[in-house]
């Protein structure tokens, strides 16, 4: 079945991820107890651990472009928008991370 590129699109997740789950049940695991998606932050990340003051980004493939990675695909329509998108994400990313240590916070991204 041939999806159209909208129904495409509301299929991948940004919150509750597969990664971002197995994460959260191994810190969990661990002893770590933190905040979800905290929204007070820049960046809303995806895992705060306010005990050690440290924000953690689980980053997807698709949006984050990953080098080497087979499932990082790239729509074959409107290239040019999508290579923008994808490399305003990372140059949003870098002023997150710049402004939460610029906040005593701690990054970590996954």
């Amino acid at each position: 079945m041939l999806l159209t590129r909208s129904q495409n699109m509301v299929r991948i997740k940004s919150k509750n991820t597969k990664p971002e789950i197995y994460i959260r049940k191994l810190l969990y695991k661990m002893g770590y107890r933190y905040r979800m998606n905290y929204s007070r932050l820049p960046g809303t990340p995806d895992i705060f651990i306010l005990k050690y003051n440290t924000a953690i980004f689980v980053n997807g493939c698709f949006w984050y472009r990953h080098e080497n990675c087979k499932i990082a695909t790239f729509p074959k329509t409107h290239a040019e928008y999508w290579e923008k998108k994808f490399r305003r994400n990372v140059e949003r990313d870098i002023e997150v991370r710049e402004k939460l240590f610029e906040m005593d916070i701690s990054v970590i991204t996954i």
